[in-house]
């Protein structure tokens, strides 16, 4: 694992207005991760972990903060500098899989190669799909697939570009623990053949224990941050 700066969030706040109230949902987040960390998100449900990776990844924007990938201010970045930034750098996998509907498994995981032109998505795809035992399944469509099987999908999808660093949000929150498991042997496979850096959010002691480094969210406030035990 390098020393280097993979990503940098500084004071980040954000709140949300509900029925004329403001509710904070993240008061002045503020971390490093170095390029190659596994780094755990934790909390309970509701303490700002979902905000949190959706700033992080310039899905979402803060009230206040900054935010840095690789060096760069992506904060307040228009939609248009930052989507081509985010296909390239970043990779996303949701616990609800957002896979298009339309598209079959093999096409979704193509999909961001495509964006990026690159004339080896599909064999790239077709090859991350034999990674994770579906090249059987490459022409169905989500609504074929079961929810182990989106997550590989989903996953495939968000390597495709060998992004700079992958968010996951609760990946197998949806799924059975067998499922969970591949999903996570997978994950940490593939994210040591690309070096890529990791950021997953959960509230999962198992999974906290696998990481380099846990950080943990109290009410939407840093607590405390170091390994497993939150030395």
């Amino acid at each position: 694992m390098s020393e280097e700066k993979c990503l940098e969030a500084v004071g980040l706040c954000k709140s949300y207005t509900i029925d004329s109230r403001s509710i904070t949902v993240l008061d002045n987040i503020s971390f490093t991760v170095r390029k190659g960390e596994f780094l755990v998100v934790e909390g309970k449900s509701g303490s700002g972990k979902s905000t949190l990776l959706s700033l992080l990844s310039g899905l979402d924007k803060p009230d206040s903060g900054k935010i840095f990938v690789n060096g760069r201010d992506i904060t307040y970045l228009s939609e248009d500098e930052l989507a081509p930034f985010r296909n390239q750098a970043i990779g996303f996998v949701f616990q609800s899989f957002h896979l298009v509907p339309s598209l079959t498994a093999l096409e979704n995981i193509m999909f961001p190669a495509e964006l990026s032109h690159d004339p080896e998505a599909e064999s790239k795809a077709e090859d991350l799909l034999n990674r994770v035992g579906l090249v059987q399944r490459e022409n169905n469509f989500p609504h074929q697939l079961s929810g182990g099987e989106k997550q590989r999908v989903a996953l495939c999808r968000a390597l495709i570009n060998r992004p700079a660093i992958v968010f996951a949000d609760e990946p197998t929150g949806n799924l059975d623990s067998s499922h969970g498991e591949i999903i996570l042997k997978l994950l940490m496979e593939l994210r040591l053949e690309q070096q890529t850096t990791l950021v997953l959010s959960t509230h999962s002691r198992e999974i906290s224990r696998m990481a380099d480094r846990v950080v943990t969210l109290v009410d939407g406030r840093l607590g405390t941050q170091g390994n497993e035990t939150g030395v």
